[in-house]
């Protein structure tokens, strides 16, 4: 009687989901599991963003607000977007979204007709390529390199750009790869993209998680042709640690497009919830700047940990990541099929680590190290133990 339409039978599951679900499951079992595989800060939200959304609870404010939110956390994002990214944003370009995940959604459903193409680099994270093709378009995979740092080579991407292209995904820093594009090599790419009418998606979720001293730069900064191209998403998710929460935003100056997002959410989820809202002024004025600064400074040490004792294991290799909180750790030297032995690693050892091959790239895993010290040590002390017994 229920028949599942084809557009949702042709996609497939999210395999970090898998993952942290199977791990889950061996763990209400009474096995021990150390996890690399979630996508989230171990953190808590800072003690600030909860105040204000017990005042806000407090206060009675609990009713609808409008569709693309309060004009208080607009402004804060508007204010953090000009001051930090160096973009500069009104209002009615400006759209509170239920996630960073939704603003994708809505953004590929406003602008994608059926045979569009979308280019994607890979790795990628996992949702982009099901999103476009949910909405009728087709994922156009940019293979990107191990050499070239998982960087887009520009002589590729003009190699795949034809008339049915109508965007390509930027995201800076990576998942899973941690990479992060600088000024001089988004320049590049803008130059591919003058006097054409390619729309950027530019995902930004991990802007405030960058080390070693480098600068982020978002690509709408770069010129004004990249300004008026590009689709600006981000949210609290990662760097504030409110994942739960449930809170992403998209920014374009094409005010069109976003009074487009906005008529697709009031008919589908509406407003996000208010005391979400009222909270994340919090996260965008400044008010909890040191609390990220501290976050990142622990991710840093964590990803310097991990390479180090990672370094110990013959036979595979990896890049040192910019930023975000991930390691992507290339075992193609001794095994292609990164998804069995990321299952009997879980299995044998109790240790949760998420396939390449969900990122689009065969023999190699991602690593979280967003979790402690003491679990970094275990973990990689039984991944080591792992390859040298197996291979």
């Amino acid at each position: 009687m229920f028949e599942i339409s084809k557009r949702i039978s042709s996609m497939s599951p999210s395999l970090t989901i898998e993952i942290s679900d199977l791990a889950k499951k061996l763990k209400s079992e009474g096995k021990d599991i150390i996890s690399f595989s979630a996508g989230e800060p171990d953190f808590d939200t800072p003690d600030v963003v909860k105040n204000e959304a017990i005042k806000a609870i407090n206060d009675g404010f609990t009713k609808y607000t409008a569709v693309d939110g309060i004009p208080s956390l607009k402004k804060s994002i508007i204010d953090r977007l000009n001051s930090y990214n160096h973009i500069s944003y009104e209002e009615d370009e400006i759209i509170i979204n239920n996630g960073a995940k939704q603003s994708l959604y809505n953004s590929f459903s406003a602008l994608i007709d059926a045979g569009d193409e979308v280019i994607i680099p890979a790795p990628y994270w996992v949702s982009y390529p099901e999103l476009v093709k949910v909405c009728d378009g087709v994922p156009v995979i940019l293979e990107t390199t191990f050499e070239d740092e998982f960087k887009i080579n520009v002589d590729k991407l003009s190699e795949l750009i034809n008339e049915k292209t109508k965007m390509i995904i930027l995201t800076t820093p990576s998942n899973p790869t941690g990479t992060v594009y600088s000024k001089e090599e988004l320049t590049k790419i803008s130059k591919i993209l003058e006097n054409t009418n390619i729309i950027i998606l530019s995902d930004e979720i991990y802007d405030k998680l960058v080390f070693d001293n480098l600068k982020f730069t978002s690509p709408a900064s770069i010129n004004e042709d990249m300004l008026q191209r590009t689709i600006t998403i981000n949210g609290a998710s990662k760097s504030a640690a409110m994942t739960g929460w449930r809170m992403g935003f998209t920014a374009s100056k094409n005010k069109a497009f976003i009074k487009a997002t906005k008529k697709l959410q009031s008919q589908s989820t509406s407003n996000i919830n208010s005391i979400t809202q009222q909270a994340c002024i919090k996260v965008f004025d400044g008010s909890i700047e040191k609390d990220i600064e501290d976050m990142r400074v622990v991710f840093e040490k964590r990803r310097d940990l991990a390479m180090s004792l990672l370094s110990e294991i013959k036979g595979i290799r990896f890049h040192k990541p910019e930023g975000a909180f991930y390691l992507f750790v290339d075992i193609s030297s001794f095994e292609t099929n990164c998804l069995d032995f990321c299952k009997e690693l879980l299995q044998e050892k109790g240790i949760a680590l998420v396939p390449g091959v969900g990122f689009g790239s065969s023999g190699y895993f991602r690593m979280s190290y967003a979790t402690s010290d003491e679990n970094i040590k275990n973990g990689i002390a039984k991944i080591k133990d792992f390859i040298e017994s197996k291979y």
